[in-house]
Parts: structure tokens; sequence; C-alpha cells
């Protein structure tokens, strides 16, 4: 759909941007960057060894390769037609009805065509400089792209060369043309306006009034965030709050020096060129007015593009990824390899890298990752449009935690923070429904909740099916009480802030966490007899309903109550420490039983429809580290291990995590090789897994791949650090971890001997225990 704007000034910032762009390539510095990244390239690079090569064009969307910022990504991939296409997405892109969607697709097309089939074709992702490089064509026909997606500006940059003139022509190629129903299956998980009403694809915009660039967006003109709380009995938060969903405007801008506007749709360079780029910048901000977005996308796009060379932005770009790869790393060789390991010990290399790239390019944005999915979904071939993921735009705690905890070992503090941000700010609307459900203090999260903190309204239940049904009960069993994920959150919280103390982010995230959901619990139960908290109404993850005193429960407060009682009054304050004491006096301890001379853990003290197949007794091992390596009661966890009634390592099983927690080797080396080899099969890029439970990538699976392999090299105790717990003895490794108390752990073993081992800070060596 075409729209007009009739506003001088800002199409006269279009103009000045499409016609003048000041972003030039300084072309004579192409040889040296090339050199450098010939060097990057040698066999000396384990890094270069884990890239994705491809030797033919993609036939459709299964063909893609993702790059991005940490917000903007885009799917990439070359058809033989002759266009290289560009999948849009952000990580803030949230339609009407709570939707994670794309907001474009970009078709690049070249003349004469160097794709081709029976040319010369190589495709790249270079993980070391953050791009994807295509070199296709002969002879004078050879063309080389460029294409990433600036780590330093909202910006999806491709540079294209040849080695003769080129025609080219930049194509916005839109699916949500015009208002469209969408049929139940693809809405599964989408959020509808009430009971009855179908969930709706709105179309986007595209102005008809700016040259030699395309502007388009899509604007939400509804919202169904209104409708969730005033369903869930919270109409008085409507008033309180800010609709983030209302008016949420997001989309952007393509253009760049000599190229010219040619239909509602197109952009053609003004005359074929050896060199040039193209730029398409994204934007997603409330605005009050479409031209008040407009001239906020316009503002982006001149940070973007204006007074930069080309060359210093890509320097930028990759000294951000030459860091972010210095940060940590494990590389595995085999020094007397079982039969066939060498080549799956290359495909766990290479997941274990393409699974923190993948982290990397979509953890920096304004919401956390998206389990199902991340920003890399792509359309269904002959199916559903480019908007499709199974499950839909809510997060499910139980899944996402799993692409997070891997984060510490790995130094990404930083891509954990939107995580952190999106809980933080969904607590006041927490505190205050418990309040008015329960009528008493502190705050839960749902198992599966949209961004801002409320329920879906699916899973809490439409007035229809909700008879007679409190305001305080989800209708949906799977997920009624299960809310150990505000615990889980609080122990993960701690991890982090062990391993880098930081006094604001105490004070303004964990602290206030800790505080209402430990309040929760303290007021929510009954007490038995003895005093201890009976744990009821409860549940045991999705598996077990009607329980009494649920181990993640159980054996979660345990965990935070004792790490969080251990800190001096001058952090907590008596006034913490006081109440905490007494909750963690008051807990049952975590259920077990002793059956011929053995003991293992329990899923709760007692237990009584199983519904699903989860493992939740194996929760005092992992996320809630009781039982374990270097802890008390080793032989305890094993036993439990042993005895789980669901065995699994795909998808958000864990199994091959909680085998190398509790010194398992074996196993955790089995079902750890066997995790890397389980891509999606019709995917092309070796780290798009899936869909198992959920959908593609399933970041689940590359999560506990992360998490499985660094715990079988390193796991921390309190503030000790554990070398080698669960480690092949005939596994070579060099590595680069993180560790509590800002302890970074840098090493190489070699045929059983640690040749190398360096401790920073230097004063933290003693706290590391070598066990070989």
């Amino acid at each position: 759909m075409m729209r007009p704007f009739g506003l001088r000034s800002i199409l006269a910032r279009a103009a000045s941007l499409a016609s003048h762009p000041p972003q030039r390539w300084c072309w004579c510095l192409i040889p040296w960057m090339a050199a450098a990244s010939a060097v990057a390239a040698t066999k000396a690079d384990p890094l270069a060894e884990c890239n994705v090569l491809w030797s033919t064009p993609s036939s459709n969307t299964w063909g893609s390769m993702p790059l991005g910022n940490g917000d903007v990504a885009a799917n990439a991939w070359v058809e033989p037609a002759g266009d290289l296409v560009l999948l849009l997405s952000k990580a803030d892109a949230w339609d009407a009805h709570g939707r994670l969607v794309k907001w474009g697709r970009i078709r690049l097309n070249l003349e004469p065509n160097p794709f081709l089939d029976g040319q010369p074709f190589a495709q790249e992702l270079r993980l070391r400089q953050g791009e994807m490089a295509v070199t296709a064509g002969a002879g004078e026909r050879q063309v080389t792209l460029r294409v990433w997606v600036d780590a330093h500006h909202p910006a999806i940059r491709v540079d294209v060369e040849g080695r003769q003139p080129i025609q080219a022509r930049a194509r916005l190629d839109l699916w949500r043309i015009r208002e469209q129903v969408l049929e139940p299956e693809e809405a599964t998980g989408s959020e509808s306006f009430g009971a009855t009403e179908p969930v709706i694809s709105y179309p986007d915009q595209v102005l008809a009034t700016t040259p030699n660039a395309l502007v388009w967006y899509h604007r939400n003109t509804r919202s169904v965030w209104t409708s969730t709380l005033r369903h869930q009995g919270m109409e008085t938060w409507i008033a309180q709050g800010k609709d983030p969903l209302l008016f949420r405007t997001f989309g952007g801008w393509m253009g760049g020096e000599g190229w010219v506007r040619q239909g509602p749709d197109t952009l053609m360079r003004d005359q074929p060129s050896r060199r040039f780029s193209l730029d398409v910048v994204g934007l997603t901000s409330q605005t009050a007015t479409e031209s008040a977005w407009v001239a906020q996308l316009l503002d982006v796009v001149g940070k973007a593009t204006e007074g930069i060379r080309r060359s210093r932005l890509q320097a930028a770009h990759q000294r951000w990824w030459m860091e972010f790869w210095g940060r940590s790393w494990i590389w595995i060789t085999t020094s007397k390899p079982l039969d066939g390991e060498a080549e799956a010990v290359r495909r766990l290399n290479q997941g274990y890298v393409l699974q923190r790239y993948l982290n990397a390019c979509a953890g920096r944005g304004a919401m956390p990752i998206k389990f199902n999915g991340s920003l890399f979904t792509v359309p269904m071939p002959d199916k559903f449009d480019p908007d499709y993921r199974r499950w839909g735009g809510c997060y499910w705690f139980q899944n996402t935690r799993l692409i997070y905890w891997p984060m510490l070992a790995s130094g990404d503090l930083d891509l954990m923070e939107p995580l952190f941000r999106m809980y933080r700010e969904a607590l006041p609307l927490a505190l205050a429904r418990t309040q008015s459900h329960f009528d008493h203090a502190g705050a839960y999260f749902p198992e599966t909740m949209h961004f801002w903190g409320s329920w879906h309204n699916g899973e809490y239940g439409w007035g229809w099916v909700r008879t007679n049904e409190p305001p305080n009960r989800a209708l949906n069993q799977y997920i009624r009480f299960h809310w150990s994920g505000g615990l889980e959150l609080l122990a993960m919280m701690l991890a982090r802030h062990a391993q880098s103390p930081d006094p604001a982010w105490l004070r303004e995230t964990l602290l206030p966490h800790a505080d209402a959901v430990l309040a929760f619990y303290a007021k929510h139960y009954p007490r038995q007899p003895d005093g201890k908290i009976l744990f009821v109404p409860s549940q045991a993850l999705e598996t077990w309903w009607e329980t009494e005193n649920p181990t993640p429960e159980v054996a979660g407060l345990h965990t935070v109550l004792d790490e969080l009682l251990r800190w001096p009054p001058t952090i907590l304050g008596q006034e913490r420490i006081d109440p905490w004491r007494q909750l963690r006096a008051m807990l049952p301890p975590v259920p077990r039983r002793t059956a011929a001379g053995q003991t293992y853990i329990l899923p709760a003290e007692a237990f009584r429809t199983q519904q699903n197949m989860e493992n939740a007794e194996l929760y005092a091992v992992f996320p809630f580290r009781v039982f374990g390596v270097g802890r008390p009661e080793l032989e305890v966890g094993v036993e439990t291990f042993r005895r789980r009634q669901f065995k699994g390592n795909v998808g958000w099983q864990q199994d091959d995590t909680q085998a190398a927690l509790i010194g398992l080797t074996d196993d955790a080396r089995r079902m750890l090789l066997d995790r890397a080899s389980r891509k999606h099969p019709e995917s092309r890029f070796p780290a798009f897994w899936g869909p198992n439970f959920d959908w593609i990538p399933d970041q689940d699976h590359g999560g506990n791949l992360m998490m499985a392999l660094q715990s079988m090299l390193l796991q921390p105790v309190a503030e000790r650090v554990l070398l080698f717990p669960s480690w092949p003895t005939h596994w070579n490794v060099a590595f680069r971890l993180h560790a509590p108390a800002a302890t970074v752990v840098e090493g190489d073993l070699q045929d059983g001997v640690l040749k190398r081992l360096e401790i920073t800070p230097r004063s933290r060596r003693p706290a590391v225990d070598v066990l070989r």
C-alpha cells in the first residue's frame, strides 16, 4: 500500500541522504583488508575452520545464512536467477497481536547475472569479520559481494565489486500487502483481541514521495495489551502502565549513493558501476504520528551513513567481532579418536562456535532472544509467510533460560542484559497482579509470558471457558502453578553478579527481583504442624500435577537463600536478612527416597498426575546446584540421573549438561556429540537446529550444546573453579572461559598433560582445582 507524505522537511532530508551520502569506500584499503582477511583464514586460525562455505547458490529460504548485530538481523541467501535476498528481522518488531514479525525482504538483482548454473561460485560466512562474502562468475563477469550488519548501527550493508560495470536493482519485496486473517494453525500461540476474534496480519505502508530511496513501515493502530490486562482482572493497571504495542512502528530506509527510485518498490543504479554499496537501515519506535517516526528514521539514517568513510565503518565493525571472539573459546582435537569421532568433534567445535555467533547476532537488542527461532525464522516453503513461528510470540522461561546460562562461562554478560531488563520492567505488573489476585505481597511470573509481563490469554483461559474460575487461576494446567522460573532467574542473576559484581546492577535489578520473588514464597503457602512450608497447590514443572513440595521450588529456594545469606549485612541490610533466615528455616528438605541402600531425589514429596516428560528431580542438579561434582552427596545426584524416567538430549532436554555436572564423562561425551549432529535436515546452515519440540533454529538445542561442553571443562562451585571435572582423557583442548570473582581461566591440554594454565587475576590461582 502506497501512502504519500506532504512533509517538505522530511522529504528534503530523504533526498539529501539518498543523493549525497558521504559514506564512500576508500578502495585503496581493500587490498590491505583482503590480505589481513587471508591471514586470518589460514589453518593457524581455528575460528576460520568453523567458517561456513558453500559452493552453489541456494534454491529457497532453507538455504539462508544468518547475519546480525544483536538487534538488526537478516537471513541472507543467493538465488541462481541473479538475486541476493535479505529477509529482515529486528528484536523489537512486535505487531498488534504481540507477534515478533519481520520488517521486510530485499532482493538485489545484478546484471549480468554472475550466479548462473555452471559458473564458479563461493559463499562464505566469515566469523572473525562478521560478514558473508560471495564471489561468483568467471573472467570479466566475476563479482564479489560483502554483506554485513553493522555492529554499531542498525544498518545492513551490502558492498559490490566487479571486474566490469554492473547494473543493479534493489526491490522491496513485501508480503503484508493487505489485511489478512491468519489460519488457526498459522496463528497458533498468537494473542487475539477476544475469545472468538481472529488473528489478523495488517498491511505495511510504503512512502510514495521519497526520492532516490525507499521508506516503508508497519504501524500498530490496535493492541492486545489492554485486552490481556482487562481479561486477567488487571483493569487498574491499564491507567498506570503504558501500552507497549499501540503505535509501535517499525520499518526501514533503503538507499545509497548512485541509486534512483524506479517505481513504487524498486531502486536502480543511475548507471552501471564496478563498485557500489547499498544500505538498509531499520528503526522501531513508538511515536504519536507516522511522520514523527519517519523523522526519527531519517535521523538514524543520517547517523548511520553521514560523515564516515565506508572503510572506517567496516573496520569498527570488525573490531567488535574481534573483541567478541577474543572473550572466550573452546577448541577440541582428539589424540586417539574413537570410531568416527574425529568428524563428530569437528561438528561439535563448529556447532559451539556457530551457536555463540547466533547469540551475538540476536542478543543485544531491546528484547531477549526468542527460543523458537531467534531472529532467523524463515517461511515454510509453500505454506506460511515469513512471520510464522511455532508457539508464537510469548517468552517461555523454561526454554528461554537455556540460551542464557552458557553466556556466563563464555563471558558474554552484555548479551544477558536484555533478559534481565525484560523481567525488571515486568516486575511492577507482577507485584500488582499478586496483590490483586492473592491479596499478599511478592511477585510471580507466568511460565509463558508476554514481554510486558501478562499471561497469554489463551493460556490464562478465555471467558467462555472460565466458568466460576477466580481471576488468580489460569486454566492451562500445564503451567497453572509453574512459577519456579522466578527462582531460576534469581539464581542466574546471582551467578552473573558473582562473576562481575556491579553495585548499581545489584541495587536496581537483582535485589528488587529477590525481594519480590522471595516475599511471594514466604506469603503464599500454608504451614505444616512443624512450621515448615507446605507447597500446595503446586506442580513440578509441566510434568507432575497435584504435587506437594515439588523439587524445583524446594531446591531453588535452598539454593538462592543459601547464596544470599552468605552476603554481609552491609549489602543486604538486616531488614532482608531476618525474614530470609526465617524463610530458609521454614523450608522442607529436598524430597528424596532410599531403596535397596540407594538414595535418590524425587520430583516432589508427593506427585500424582504425569502429563509431560521432564525430570523435575534433576533440577536439584541443574539449574539448582544442590548435588554435583565438588558438592556433598554426589552419589545421590548420580543415582537420581541413573533412575531418571525420561531420557533425551535434544531441544530443551538437558541430560548431557546434567551428566557433565555429576561427573559422568562418557555419558556427557556421547550425548553431546549426538546433539551436535542434529541440525534441521532441510536447512543448509549447520547450526539451524530443530525443530525438535519448538521451531527452527531451536535455540534450546544450541544453548544446551554450549552449556554441556562448558560444564565438562569447567564448573564453578561457590567461588572455587573445578577444571576438567568431566573431560574425556583422549580429548585435547585449548580454552579460555570465565568464572566467579571476575576470573578468567585459559589453558592448553595436550595428550593428558596441561601444557599451559593462565589464571587472571593471578590471586585467583589457589581457587582453581585441576582435576586430572
